[in-house]
Protein backbone atom coordinates (compact mmCIF):
# COMPACT_ATOMS: atom_id res chain seq x y z
CA UNK A 1 0.00 0.00 0.00
CA UNK A 2 1.42 3.37 -0.96
CA UNK A 3 0.55 7.03 -0.96
CA UNK A 4 1.44 9.34 -3.77
CA UNK A 5 0.14 12.30 -5.72
CA UNK A 6 -2.93 11.35 -7.70
CA UNK A 7 -2.45 10.93 -11.45
CA UNK A 8 1.28 10.46 -11.33
CA UNK A 9 31.18 -29.48 -14.72
CA UNK A 10 30.73 -31.16 -11.38
CA UNK A 11 33.83 -29.87 -9.64
CA UNK A 12 33.52 -26.51 -11.24
CA UNK A 13 29.92 -26.32 -10.14
CA UNK A 14 30.80 -27.43 -6.62
CA UNK A 15 33.54 -24.82 -6.44
CA UNK A 16 31.13 -22.17 -7.69
CA UNK A 17 28.57 -23.03 -5.00
CA UNK A 18 31.26 -22.96 -2.32
CA UNK A 19 32.76 -19.65 -3.43
CA UNK A 20 29.35 -18.02 -3.92
CA UNK A 21 28.12 -19.15 -0.51
CA UNK A 22 31.25 -17.95 1.25
CA UNK A 23 31.24 -14.59 -0.51
CA UNK A 24 27.56 -13.97 0.28
CA UNK A 25 28.14 -14.92 3.92
CA UNK A 26 31.17 -12.65 4.19
CA UNK A 27 29.24 -9.77 2.59
CA UNK A 28 26.31 -10.16 4.97
CA UNK A 29 28.55 -10.50 8.03
CA UNK A 30 30.56 -7.45 6.99
CA UNK A 31 27.41 -5.34 6.67
CA UNK A 32 26.10 -6.57 10.02
CA UNK A 33 29.39 -5.94 11.81
CA UNK A 34 29.79 -2.53 10.21
CA UNK A 35 26.27 -1.52 11.18
CA UNK A 36 26.87 -2.68 14.75
CA UNK A 37 30.12 -0.73 14.86
CA UNK A 38 28.25 2.37 13.68
CA UNK A 39 25.60 1.96 16.36
CA UNK A 40 28.19 1.29 19.03
CA UNK A 41 30.15 4.36 18.02
CA UNK A 42 26.99 6.48 18.14
CA UNK A 43 26.08 5.28 21.62
CA UNK A 44 29.53 5.81 23.11
CA UNK A 45 29.38 9.62 22.87
CA UNK A 46 29.65 11.05 26.35
CA UNK A 47 26.95 13.52 27.30
CA UNK A 48 26.87 15.66 30.41
CA UNK A 49 23.15 16.48 29.99
CA UNK A 50 20.11 15.23 28.06
CA UNK A 51 20.76 15.56 24.36
CA UNK A 52 18.67 16.06 21.24
CA UNK A 53 18.52 13.18 18.78
CA UNK A 54 18.32 14.06 15.08
CA UNK A 55 17.23 11.55 12.43
CA UNK A 56 17.25 12.25 8.69
CA UNK A 57 14.92 10.57 6.16
CA UNK A 58 15.29 11.30 2.44
CA UNK A 59 13.51 9.06 -0.03
CA UNK A 60 10.54 6.69 -0.07
CA UNK A 61 8.90 5.36 3.08
CA UNK A 62 9.70 1.64 3.06
CA UNK A 63 10.31 -1.03 5.75
CA UNK A 64 13.94 -0.04 6.31
CA UNK A 65 12.80 3.57 6.87
CA UNK A 66 10.26 2.48 9.47
CA UNK A 67 12.87 0.32 11.18
CA UNK A 68 15.33 3.23 11.29
CA UNK A 69 12.78 5.61 12.87
CA UNK A 70 11.44 3.04 15.34
CA UNK A 71 14.92 2.15 16.54
CA UNK A 72 15.87 5.83 16.67
CA UNK A 73 12.94 6.68 18.96
CA UNK A 74 13.71 3.72 21.20
CA UNK A 75 17.43 4.54 21.41
CA UNK A 76 16.74 8.22 22.10
CA UNK A 77 14.42 7.34 24.99
CA UNK A 78 16.83 4.79 26.46
CA UNK A 79 19.63 7.34 26.21
CA UNK A 80 17.61 9.93 28.14
CA UNK A 81 17.23 12.36 25.23
CA UNK A 82 14.97 15.36 25.84
CA UNK A 83 13.82 15.61 22.22
CA UNK A 84 13.92 13.79 18.89
CA UNK A 85 13.89 15.73 15.62
CA UNK A 86 13.00 13.92 12.40
CA UNK A 87 14.18 15.89 9.36
CA UNK A 88 11.96 14.70 6.53
CA UNK A 89 11.87 14.90 2.74
CA UNK A 90 9.88 12.17 0.99
CA UNK A 91 7.57 11.67 -2.01
CA UNK A 92 5.60 8.96 -0.18
CA UNK A 93 5.77 5.21 0.28
CA UNK A 94 4.18 2.04 1.60
CA UNK A 95 1.10 2.29 3.77
CA UNK A 96 2.25 -0.46 6.16
CA UNK A 97 5.56 1.31 6.79
CA UNK A 98 3.79 4.66 7.18
CA UNK A 99 1.46 3.14 9.75
CA UNK A 100 4.36 1.78 11.79
CA UNK A 101 6.06 5.18 11.81
CA UNK A 102 2.89 7.06 12.77
CA UNK A 103 2.18 4.59 15.58
CA UNK A 104 5.73 4.96 16.88
CA UNK A 105 5.46 8.77 16.90
CA UNK A 106 2.00 8.87 18.48
CA UNK A 107 3.14 6.50 21.24
CA UNK A 108 6.62 7.96 21.65
CA UNK A 109 7.70 8.35 25.30
CA UNK A 110 9.57 11.58 24.44
CA UNK A 111 8.68 14.66 22.35
CA UNK A 112 9.05 14.13 18.59
CA UNK A 113 9.39 17.04 16.17
CA UNK A 114 9.06 16.52 12.41
CA UNK A 115 10.81 19.21 10.36
CA UNK A 116 10.15 19.17 6.61
CA UNK A 117 13.47 20.46 5.33
CA UNK A 118 15.64 21.76 3.74
CA UNK A 119 14.02 24.57 1.79
CA UNK A 120 12.20 23.08 -1.19
CA UNK A 121 11.65 19.70 0.49
CA UNK A 122 8.43 17.71 0.12
CA UNK A 123 6.42 15.74 2.66
CA UNK A 124 4.18 14.17 0.05
CA UNK A 125 1.45 11.59 0.68
CA UNK A 126 2.91 9.33 3.39
CA UNK A 127 5.02 12.26 4.60
CA UNK A 128 1.81 14.18 5.31
CA UNK A 129 0.62 11.56 7.81
CA UNK A 130 4.04 11.42 9.47
CA UNK A 131 4.32 15.20 9.76
CA UNK A 132 0.93 15.85 11.34
CA UNK A 133 1.50 12.93 13.76
CA UNK A 134 4.41 14.77 15.42
CA UNK A 135 4.09 16.56 18.76
CA UNK A 136 5.41 19.61 16.91
CA UNK A 137 5.27 19.91 13.10
CA UNK A 138 7.53 22.38 11.30
CA UNK A 139 8.32 23.22 7.69
CA UNK A 140 11.13 25.10 6.01
CA UNK A 141 10.25 27.98 3.66
CA UNK A 142 9.71 26.73 0.12
CA UNK A 143 8.69 23.24 1.25
CA UNK A 144 5.29 21.65 0.70
CA UNK A 145 3.02 19.02 2.19
CA UNK A 146 -0.07 17.10 1.06
CA UNK A 147 -1.19 15.25 -2.10
CA UNK A 148 -1.92 12.19 0.03
CA UNK A 149 -4.39 10.40 -2.25
CA UNK A 150 -3.43 6.69 -2.43
CA UNK A 151 -2.53 5.48 -5.93
CA UNK A 152 -0.37 2.87 -7.61
CA UNK A 153 3.33 3.53 -7.91
CA UNK A 154 5.58 2.58 -10.80
CA UNK A 155 3.13 2.55 -13.72
CA UNK A 156 0.49 4.55 -15.48
CA UNK A 157 -2.40 2.32 -14.35
CA UNK A 158 -4.83 3.39 -11.63
CA UNK A 159 -6.96 1.48 -9.15
CA UNK A 160 -10.57 0.49 -9.95
CA UNK A 161 -13.05 3.20 -8.96
CA UNK A 162 -14.64 1.16 -6.15
CA UNK A 163 -11.26 0.41 -4.65
CA UNK A 164 -10.19 4.02 -4.93
CA UNK A 165 -13.25 5.23 -3.06
CA UNK A 166 -12.94 2.63 -0.34
CA UNK A 167 -9.26 3.24 0.24
CA UNK A 168 -9.53 7.02 0.03
CA UNK A 169 -12.28 7.07 2.67
CA UNK A 170 -10.24 4.86 4.97
CA UNK A 171 -7.15 7.06 4.53
CA UNK A 172 -9.27 10.18 5.11
CA UNK A 173 -10.62 8.76 8.38
CA UNK A 174 -7.11 7.93 9.51
CA UNK A 175 -5.70 11.37 8.75
CA UNK A 176 -8.64 13.02 10.55
CA UNK A 177 -7.99 10.85 13.59
CA UNK A 178 -4.30 11.80 13.64
CA UNK A 179 -5.09 15.50 13.22
CA UNK A 180 -7.61 15.46 16.06
CA UNK A 181 -5.12 13.66 18.30
CA UNK A 182 -2.58 16.45 17.76
CA UNK A 183 -5.06 19.35 17.81
CA UNK A 184 -4.76 20.09 14.10
CA UNK A 185 -7.56 20.93 11.67
CA UNK A 186 -9.03 17.57 10.55
CA UNK A 187 -10.96 19.11 7.63
CA UNK A 188 -7.84 20.58 6.06
CA UNK A 189 -5.96 17.33 6.62
CA UNK A 190 -8.78 15.42 4.95
CA UNK A 191 -8.53 17.58 1.83
CA UNK A 192 -4.97 16.34 1.31
CA UNK A 193 -6.40 12.83 0.91
CA UNK A 194 -9.78 13.26 -0.77
CA UNK A 195 -8.82 16.10 -3.11
CA UNK A 196 -5.04 15.55 -3.28
CA UNK A 197 -4.59 19.10 -2.03
CA UNK A 198 -1.05 20.33 -1.44
CA UNK A 199 -0.05 23.11 0.97
CA UNK A 200 2.93 25.44 0.93
CA UNK A 201 4.64 26.03 4.27
CA UNK A 202 2.72 29.26 4.87
CA UNK A 203 -0.58 27.69 3.76
CA UNK A 204 -0.03 24.70 6.03
CA UNK A 205 0.65 27.01 8.97
CA UNK A 206 -2.46 29.06 8.24
CA UNK A 207 -4.56 25.88 7.84
CA UNK A 208 -3.44 24.60 11.21
CA UNK A 209 -1.60 21.56 9.85
CA UNK A 210 1.79 22.58 11.27
CA UNK A 211 2.95 24.58 14.28
CA UNK A 212 5.80 26.71 12.99
CA UNK A 213 8.15 27.58 10.12
CA UNK A 214 11.91 27.34 10.46
CA UNK A 215 14.67 27.47 7.87
CA UNK A 216 17.48 25.89 9.87
CA UNK A 217 17.83 23.54 12.80
CA UNK A 218 19.10 26.39 14.97
CA UNK A 219 16.05 28.51 14.14
CA UNK A 220 13.82 25.53 14.90
CA UNK A 221 15.37 25.05 18.34
CA UNK A 222 14.96 28.74 19.13
CA UNK A 223 11.23 28.49 18.42
CA UNK A 224 10.86 25.23 20.34
CA UNK A 225 12.36 26.62 23.55
CA UNK A 226 9.70 26.77 26.25
CA UNK A 227 7.02 25.13 24.10
CA UNK A 228 4.75 22.66 25.93
CA UNK A 229 3.77 19.26 24.53
CA UNK A 230 1.72 16.40 25.95
CA UNK A 231 3.02 12.83 25.79
CA UNK A 232 0.96 9.67 25.35
CA UNK A 233 0.86 9.07 29.11
CA UNK A 234 -0.73 12.48 29.66
CA UNK A 235 2.46 14.08 31.00
CA UNK A 236 2.99 17.68 29.89
CA UNK A 237 6.58 18.49 29.02
CA UNK A 238 8.11 21.95 28.63
CA UNK A 239 10.84 21.85 26.00
CA UNK A 240 14.23 23.15 27.11
CA UNK A 241 16.46 22.68 24.11
CA UNK A 242 18.83 25.66 23.98
CA UNK A 243 22.51 24.68 24.26
CA UNK A 244 21.64 20.97 24.46
CA UNK A 245 24.12 18.68 22.67
CA UNK A 246 23.01 17.38 19.27
CA UNK A 247 23.35 13.68 18.49
CA UNK A 248 23.02 12.80 14.80
CA UNK A 249 21.84 9.22 14.35
CA UNK A 250 22.50 8.39 10.70
CA UNK A 251 21.41 5.26 8.88
CA UNK A 252 23.90 2.42 9.04
CA UNK A 253 25.64 1.23 5.88
CA UNK A 254 23.35 -1.80 5.77
CA UNK A 255 20.25 0.38 6.07
CA UNK A 256 21.45 2.70 3.30
CA UNK A 257 22.07 -0.29 1.02
CA UNK A 258 18.63 -1.76 1.70
CA UNK A 259 17.01 1.64 1.17
CA UNK A 260 18.75 1.97 -2.20
CA UNK A 261 17.31 -1.33 -3.45
CA UNK A 262 13.82 -0.76 -1.97
CA UNK A 263 12.31 0.32 -5.26
CA UNK A 264 10.22 -2.13 -7.31
CA UNK A 265 11.98 -1.39 -10.58
CA UNK A 266 15.48 -1.54 -9.08
CA UNK A 267 14.56 -4.77 -7.28
CA UNK A 268 13.35 -6.23 -10.58
CA UNK A 269 16.60 -5.24 -12.28
CA UNK A 270 18.54 -7.02 -9.52
CA UNK A 271 16.40 -10.13 -10.08
CA UNK A 272 17.06 -10.02 -13.83
CA UNK A 273 20.79 -9.43 -13.36
CA UNK A 274 20.92 -12.29 -10.86
CA UNK A 275 19.14 -14.60 -13.28
CA UNK A 276 21.52 -13.73 -16.12
CA UNK A 277 24.58 -14.19 -13.93
CA UNK A 278 23.53 -17.63 -12.67
CA UNK A 279 22.57 -18.81 -16.15
CA UNK A 280 25.94 -17.74 -17.56
CA UNK A 281 27.65 -19.73 -14.81
CA UNK A 282 25.49 -22.80 -15.45
CA UNK A 283 26.05 -22.72 -19.22
CA UNK A 284 29.77 -21.98 -18.82
CA UNK A 285 30.82 -23.45 -15.44
CA UNK A 286 34.04 -22.24 -13.90
CA UNK A 287 33.71 -18.55 -14.76
CA UNK A 288 32.95 -17.85 -11.04
CA UNK A 289 32.45 -14.07 -11.39
CA UNK A 290 29.03 -14.19 -13.15
CA UNK A 291 27.80 -16.70 -10.58
CA UNK A 292 28.97 -14.64 -7.61
CA UNK A 293 27.48 -11.40 -8.98
CA UNK A 294 24.31 -13.21 -9.96
CA UNK A 295 23.88 -14.83 -6.55
CA UNK A 296 24.31 -11.57 -4.65
CA UNK A 297 22.02 -9.70 -7.05
CA UNK A 298 19.36 -12.39 -6.72
CA UNK A 299 19.46 -12.21 -2.92
CA UNK A 300 19.18 -8.42 -2.94
CA UNK A 301 16.31 -8.58 -5.43
CA UNK A 302 14.42 -11.17 -3.37
CA UNK A 303 14.85 -9.11 -0.20
CA UNK A 304 13.64 -5.93 -1.87
CA UNK A 305 10.61 -7.59 -3.47
CA UNK A 306 9.72 -9.20 -0.15
CA UNK A 307 9.97 -5.91 1.74
CA UNK A 308 7.81 -4.20 -0.89
CA UNK A 309 4.98 -6.66 -0.27
CA UNK A 310 5.24 -8.35 -3.66
CA UNK A 311 2.70 -11.07 -4.41
CA UNK A 312 3.88 -14.53 -3.41
CA UNK A 313 2.50 -16.03 -6.62
CA UNK A 314 4.54 -13.57 -8.68
CA UNK A 315 7.72 -14.48 -6.81
CA UNK A 316 7.01 -18.20 -7.31
CA UNK A 317 6.59 -17.68 -11.06
CA UNK A 318 9.89 -15.78 -11.19
CA UNK A 319 11.70 -18.58 -9.35
CA UNK A 320 9.99 -21.25 -11.49
CA UNK A 321 11.16 -19.43 -14.59
CA UNK A 322 14.72 -19.41 -13.27
CA UNK A 323 14.58 -23.15 -12.48
CA UNK A 324 13.20 -24.04 -15.92
CA UNK A 325 15.81 -21.97 -17.72
CA UNK A 326 18.56 -23.56 -15.64
CA UNK A 327 17.16 -27.06 -16.32
CA UNK A 328 17.89 -26.61 -20.03
CA UNK A 329 21.56 -27.15 -19.14
CA UNK A 330 20.89 -30.67 -17.86
CA UNK A 331 17.91 -31.78 -19.98
CA UNK A 332 17.97 -31.58 -23.77
CA UNK A 333 14.54 -30.13 -24.58
CA UNK A 334 15.54 -28.25 -27.73
CA UNK A 335 14.55 -24.93 -26.15
CA UNK A 336 11.18 -25.94 -24.65
CA UNK A 337 12.35 -25.56 -21.06
CA UNK A 338 14.08 -22.32 -21.94
CA UNK A 339 10.96 -20.90 -23.58
CA UNK A 340 8.72 -22.05 -20.74
CA UNK A 341 11.05 -20.51 -18.19
CA UNK A 342 11.07 -17.20 -20.03
CA UNK A 343 7.25 -17.14 -20.19
CA UNK A 344 7.03 -17.93 -16.47
CA UNK A 345 9.52 -15.16 -15.69
CA UNK A 346 7.54 -12.60 -17.70
CA UNK A 347 4.20 -13.62 -16.13
CA UNK A 348 5.74 -13.40 -12.67
CA UNK A 349 6.99 -9.90 -13.47
CA UNK A 350 3.51 -8.76 -14.48
CA UNK A 351 1.81 -10.31 -11.44
CA UNK A 352 4.30 -9.12 -8.81
CA UNK A 353 2.34 -6.08 -7.62
CA UNK A 354 -1.14 -6.41 -9.08
CA UNK A 355 -3.29 -7.75 -6.23
CA UNK A 356 -3.04 -5.45 -3.21
CA UNK A 357 -5.22 -2.32 -3.66
CA UNK A 358 -2.38 -0.22 -2.28
CA UNK A 359 0.53 -1.59 -4.24
CA UNK A 360 3.74 -0.93 -6.07
CA UNK A 361 3.60 -1.85 -9.72
CA UNK A 362 6.44 -2.46 -12.14
CA UNK A 363 6.90 -0.20 -15.10
CA UNK A 364 5.66 -2.24 -18.08
CA UNK A 365 8.25 -0.67 -20.36
CA UNK A 366 10.98 -1.94 -18.04
CA UNK A 367 9.45 -5.43 -18.00
CA UNK A 368 9.25 -5.46 -21.82
CA UNK A 369 12.82 -4.27 -22.36
CA UNK A 370 14.37 -6.62 -19.78
CA UNK A 371 12.34 -9.55 -21.13
CA UNK A 372 13.60 -8.88 -24.66
CA UNK A 373 17.18 -8.64 -23.41
CA UNK A 374 16.78 -11.84 -21.40
CA UNK A 375 15.21 -13.65 -24.38
CA UNK A 376 18.00 -12.53 -26.73
CA UNK A 377 20.68 -13.52 -24.27
CA UNK A 378 19.15 -16.94 -23.62
CA UNK A 379 18.73 -17.55 -27.35
CA UNK A 380 22.42 -16.82 -27.80
CA UNK A 381 23.36 -19.19 -24.96
CA UNK A 382 21.11 -21.94 -26.32
CA UNK A 383 22.53 -21.54 -29.81
CA UNK A 384 26.08 -21.75 -28.48
CA UNK A 385 25.20 -24.86 -26.48
CA UNK A 386 23.57 -26.60 -29.49
CA UNK A 387 26.55 -25.71 -31.68
CA UNK A 388 28.90 -27.18 -29.10
CA UNK A 389 26.85 -30.39 -28.91
CA UNK A 390 26.92 -30.82 -32.70
CA UNK A 391 30.63 -30.15 -33.01
CA UNK A 392 32.63 -33.27 -33.81
CA UNK A 393 34.65 -34.41 -30.82
CA UNK A 394 38.37 -34.61 -31.49
CA UNK A 395 40.75 -35.75 -28.81
CA UNK A 396 44.31 -37.00 -28.66
CA UNK A 397 46.08 -37.59 -31.95
CA UNK A 398 42.90 -37.08 -33.99
CA UNK A 399 43.05 -33.42 -33.10
CA UNK A 400 46.22 -33.12 -35.19
CA UNK A 401 44.36 -33.65 -38.46
CA UNK A 402 44.35 -30.36 -40.34
CA UNK A 403 47.19 -29.01 -38.23
CA UNK A 404 50.09 -27.32 -40.01
CA UNK A 405 53.74 -28.09 -39.33
CA UNK A 406 57.23 -27.87 -40.82
CA UNK A 407 59.51 -30.54 -42.24
CA UNK A 408 62.68 -31.09 -40.18
CA UNK A 409 64.14 -33.60 -42.64
CA UNK A 410 63.52 -34.42 -46.26
CA UNK A 411 60.33 -36.40 -46.80
CA UNK A 412 60.98 -38.90 -49.62
CA UNK A 413 58.42 -40.14 -48.83
CA UNK A 414 59.16 -40.53 -45.06
CA UNK A 415 60.93 -38.19 -42.68
CA UNK A 416 60.48 -36.09 -39.54
CA UNK A 417 58.26 -33.05 -39.03
CA UNK A 418 57.52 -30.63 -36.19
CA UNK A 419 53.82 -30.21 -35.28
CA UNK A 420 52.48 -28.37 -32.22
CA UNK A 421 56.00 -28.28 -30.79
CA UNK A 422 56.44 -32.08 -31.09
CA UNK A 423 58.56 -34.21 -33.45
CA UNK A 424 56.62 -36.77 -35.47
CA UNK A 425 57.46 -39.37 -38.09
CA UNK A 426 55.63 -38.46 -41.25
CA UNK A 427 54.97 -39.77 -44.75
CA UNK A 428 54.23 -37.49 -47.65
CA UNK A 429 52.56 -38.21 -50.96
CA UNK A 430 55.10 -35.96 -52.63
CA UNK A 431 58.71 -34.98 -51.95
CA UNK A 432 59.12 -32.27 -49.30
CA UNK A 433 62.37 -30.44 -48.57
CA UNK A 434 63.53 -29.52 -45.02
CA UNK A 435 61.94 -26.26 -43.86
CA UNK A 436 58.90 -26.58 -46.09
CA UNK A 437 55.50 -26.35 -44.49
CA UNK A 438 53.12 -29.30 -44.44
CA UNK A 439 49.53 -30.09 -43.42
CA UNK A 440 48.50 -33.25 -41.53
CA UNK A 441 45.91 -35.20 -43.52
CA UNK A 442 45.68 -38.42 -41.51
CA UNK A 443 47.17 -40.73 -38.90
CA UNK A 444 48.50 -44.25 -39.38
CA UNK A 445 49.64 -45.77 -36.10
CA UNK A 446 52.42 -43.51 -34.81
CA UNK A 447 53.04 -41.97 -38.23
CA UNK A 448 51.35 -38.89 -39.66
CA UNK A 449 50.18 -38.61 -43.24
CA UNK A 450 51.01 -35.15 -44.63
CA UNK A 451 51.09 -33.11 -47.79
CA UNK A 452 52.92 -29.98 -48.83
CA UNK A 453 51.05 -26.87 -47.59
CA UNK A 454 49.38 -24.87 -50.34
CA UNK A 455 48.45 -21.20 -50.19
CA UNK A 456 44.85 -22.09 -49.32
CA UNK A 457 45.94 -24.03 -46.23
CA UNK A 458 46.92 -20.91 -44.25
CA UNK A 459 50.18 -19.55 -43.00
CA UNK A 460 50.37 -20.60 -39.33
CA UNK A 461 51.67 -23.81 -37.84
Amino acid sequence: MVFREKGNKHRAKGTLFYVTTRLVMVTILTLVLFSRMTIAHSSEVERSSPCIYVLRVEGPIVPVTADYIQKGIREAYEDGACLLILELSTPGGLYSSTQKIVESILNAPLPVVVHVCPAGAWAGSAGTFITIAAHVAAMAPGSRIGAAHPVAVGSEGELPETHKQKIAQDAAAWVRSIAECRGRDPREAELAVLESKSFSDSEALKAGLIDLRATTREELLQQLEGKKVKLINGEEVTLQVIDKPIHLLAMTSAQRLLLAVSDPNIAYLFMTLGTLGLLVELYHPGAIFPGVVGGISLLLGLYALGSLEARFSGLLLLLLGLILMAAEVFVVSHGLLLGGGLISFILGSILLFNENPFYWRLNLVLVTVTSLILASFLTFLLGAAIKAQRRKVTTGRESLIGTQGVALTELKPEGTILVEGERWKAESTEPVSPGERVVVTGIEGLKLKVKRQSKTDGETY
